[in-house]
């Protein structure tokens, strides 16, 4: 782990919006990374629930921008000149051995992206079913999920345009530009993501939600047109 004396030019970046259960832990876990040095960023949408006040608390600078995750993250990266750029889902929590792993990449000179295995938090052995076939499919296709905790160099991010401006499928659209440039290393090292929603939702209604939504957006469909079909169903 990188002491205070080094710099370590690295930014966990978190999107938020109406997030502050979720944020104390996530920024908790975080805490290792805030000592070694990183820059650690909540970008709110317009919470309307204390988000802003729990990342406050926890001593983490934030940024308020346009609602809308890809512009949320886009507004977290043009507010830091780190090298190392990780994209941070409220309710997903990294591994110590995931820091530890980003330490080491932001020292590296070389410029990567990629993305972590993922973790569900549900006791439920259908969810051990579904990290696989995430993680699986991610290894297989070179494509991130938001929920795997992107991490990008700068020069790589800033290569491709950030990310696009759409409202759905915008962590498929960046993969997608970077896999053009590069292959993503896919680490093994765990992110814990919380299973609410498939548990909410329903495991196996959440899980063709995923596949269709996914499907229609490989053969075509406008993001925007996703976007209202998903608000309307979720």
């Amino acid at each position: 782990m990188t002491s205070r004396d080094e710099a370590l030019s690295l930014a966990v970046i978190l999107p938020a919006l109406n997030e502050a259960a979720a944020l104390p832990e996530t920024l908790a876990a975080l805490a290792p990374l805030k000592d070694a040095g990183a820059e650690i960023l909540v970008v709110d949408g317009g919470s309307t629930d204390g988000t802003l006040a729990a990342a406050s608390q926890a001593g983490v600078r934030t940024v308020v921008s346009a609602r809308g995750r890809a512009l949320q993250m886009n507004a977290g990266a043009g507010s830091t000149t780190a090298a190392l750029l990780v994209f941070l889902h409220a309710d997903t929590r990294l591994s110590a051995p995931a820091i530890r792993v980003l330490c080491a990449l932001a020292a590296a000179p070389a410029p990567v992206w990629g993305r972590f295995d993922v973790r569900l938090t549900g006791r439920h052995p259908a969810f051990r079913i579904i990290e696989r076939m995430i993680n699986l499919r991610s290894r297989l296709s070179g494509i991130a999920t938001g929920d795997q905790a992107i991490f990008v160099h700068r020069s790589l991010f800033e290569a491709v345009g950030g990310f696009p401006g759409i409202p759905l499928m915008e962590d498929v659209a960046l993969s997608k530009a970077l896999r053009g440039k590069q292959r993503p290393l896919c680490l093994r090292e765990t992110v814990t993501t919380d299973a609410r929603r498939w548990e909410t939702r329903g495991i196996f209604r959440t899980v063709l939600l995923m596949w269709g939504l996914r499907g229609a957006y490989a053969l075509g469909v406008a993001p925007e047109r996703l976007a209202r079909f998903y608000r309307n169903v979720r």
